[in-house]
């Protein structure tokens, strides 16, 4: 992984992604995109400070909705901090995999108002081209004139951990040298948002939004949602080295499965999330005892975190025991399908500046959830092997195993 391009509540950029960290704040607030005091839950981890404008030009200004501007900014940020020159490359072996769970559904629905207000001439002559999921990537790819391998997912809460395992396995077959992959998601709308309130997913502690996301906290009660990107350029390794590359981390093995037990109640043993830790620790020919630091997909969820701290103990066995694990979404908001990605940028720095992020707001900790979760402060040490965990709606389970270049 040689470029990482993100678009987050708490920092854009690399540098502001990891300044964003070492900060150990919480960019949760009360939602200001719409109104939402009708709601049960009210507040979001926003992405305050956005000018698409530096990134898209003025026709992609006009012509797309949120989720593909974070999208196509997350990519430019991703080339831009790689130092890849895309004029001396085949533009042919570079493609673009970028996940999102909801897609421009949040654009849909504004259209949709305007539809109800004006009829069919009200609503942007370009809806069809931006509600569907694929759009980010086919911006993406557009926008930086590649034209390899390219695809997307909807894979719920796991689409950007999906879409960089399957850039991985994509260069390892040799379908590409380079594949920009990641997710983006911009979900804050009334009915996107009202529709996860509705079946009582999300936190509604919005008198103290900052403390509401409680990863392995006896006191949680629900995800917080969030928006942004992330985009990671992955090069094969040859390739990279021809170009003297910087390489922030290497991909060592990927993993999936499903429950097939419910839609959004994990599966309460724990089996499925447990086999697809153990399958990517499998690809990467490592012991469960290399792991150092566990990126939790942690939702603070009630069943989520309790069920994730049992997958963990059949995957890693004692070792789970010596394993720091820590949730970073108590700081930027679950961003659903782009949140895997996200959290797999920061798995490369926490190994680049031997660094553990920490589990904010881990007060009073559930003794169900009883590993090293490393609370409210994060903690300096030498990361060799890093696990990431993205568990999504619909049993969906993606793991990426990291380790130093």
């Amino acid at each position: 992984m040689t470029g990482i391009g993100a678009v987050t509540p708490i920092g854009l950029e690399v540098d502001g992604l990891w300044a964003g960290i070492l900060a150990g704040r919480s960019a949760v607030r009360r939602i200001t995109r719409f109104d939402a005091s009708s709601l049960s839950a009210q507040i979001a981890a926003e992405v305050p400070d956005f000018d698409p404008a530096i990134w898209l030009d003025g026709k992609a200004l006009r012509r797309l909705d949120r989720c593909s501007q974070f999208a196509v900014a997350s990519t430019r940020m991703a080339l831009a901090d790689s130092g890849l020159d895309l004029d001396a490359e085949d533009r042919s072996q570079i493609g673009v995999f970028i996940g999102s769970a909801l897609g421009g559904a949040a654009f849909a629905e504004e259209q949709h108002r305007r539809y109800l207000e004006g009829g069919d001439h009200a609503v942007e002559p370009n809806l069809a081209l931006q509600m569907f999921v694929g759009a980010g990537s086919c911006n993406a790819a557009i926008a930086l004139g590649v034209t390899g391998c390219s695809t997307s997912n909807a894979d719920s809460c796991a689409s950007g951990t999906v879409a960089v395992g399957n850039a991985f396995r994509a260069i390892q077959r040799g379908e590409a040298d380079a594949i920009f992959a990641g997710g983006a998601e911009a979900p804050l709308a009334p009915l996107c948002y009202g529709a996860f309130a509705r079946i009582r997913a999300l936190s509604t502690r919005n008198e103290d939004p900052e403390r509401a996301c409680r990863p392995f906290d006896l006191g949680r009660d629900g995800f917080v949602m969030g928006e942004g990107a992330a985009v990671l350029l992955l090069e094969e390794r040859d390739h990279a080295l021809r170009r003297g590359a910087r390489a922030y981390a290497e991909i060592a093995g990927f993993a999936l499965t499903n429950d097939a037990h419910d839609m959004t109640a994990p599966r309460p043993d724990g089996e499925s999330a447990s086999r697809c830790i153990r399958l990517a620790l499998e690809d990467a020919c490592l012991p469960a005892e290399s792991i150092d630091y566990v990126n939790a997909h942690a939702s603070s969820t009630r069943l989520n975190d309790s069920t994730e701290t049992l997958a963990l103990k059949r995957a890693l066995g004692p070792r789970a025991y010596r394993t720091a694990v820590s949730g970073t979404k108590a700081m930027h908001g679950h961003a659903l399908g782009a949140t895997g990605a996200i959290e797999a940028a920061i798995c490369c720095l926490a190994i680049l500046n031997g660094y553990v992020p920490p589990t904010l707001n881990l007060e009073n900790p559930d003794p169900a959830c009883d590993l090293d979760c490393v609370p409210l402060t994060g903690r300096e040490m030498a990361l060799d092997v890093v696990l990431s965990n993205s568990f999504g709606f619909g049993g969906i389970n993606g793991c990426l195993v990291m380790r130093r270049a």
